[in-house]
C-alpha cells in the first residue's frame, strides 16, 4: 500500500486529534456549546470518529467512505469550533486568531 504524504499527514492529524479526545477530554468539554446535550458522549463519539476516519484513509477500499465521513464530521463539530472562537476559549495554547482561521 503506497501512502502519499498528504494522506499520511491527514491520517496522523485525525488519529492524534481523536486520541486527544480520550487523553484530555476536559479540554474538549470546555469547547462544547452549552446547548448541546451529553458532552461526554459527544466528545467520545467525535474522537472515535476521527480515529476511525483517519485510519480509514489508508486502505483504498475504505478511503472514499472515510473521506466523506470526515467531511461530515467536520460539519458536525463546527458548532464547537464556532463556540470556541466566539467565546474566546483557547486550548493547547492555540492563538486566538487561529481559532477564527479554523472555521472556514
Amino acid at each position: 500500500m503506497r501512502i502519499s504524504a498528504g494522506r499520511g499527514a491527514l491520517t496522523i492529524f485525525f488519529v492524534v486529534a481523536g486520541t486527544m479526545h480520550f487523553v484530555v477530554p476536559g479540554t474538549y468539554f470546555r469547547i462544547m456549546p452549552p446547548y448541546l446535550p451529553h458532552p461526554a458522549a459527544l466528545v467520545a463519539i467525535s474522537g472515535a470518529a476521527e480515529i476511525a476516519g483517519g485510519l480509514g484513509l489508508l486502505p483504498e477500499i475504505t478511503r472514499r467512505a472515510a473521506a466523506i465521513g470526515l467531511a461530515l464530521l467536520l460539519v458536525a463539530v463546527f458548532p464547537a469550533n464556532a463556540y470556541m472562537a466566539t467565546a474566546h476559549i483557547r486550548i493547547f495554547n492555540v492563538p486566538e486568531w487561529a481559532l477564527w482561521l479554523r472555521l472556514p
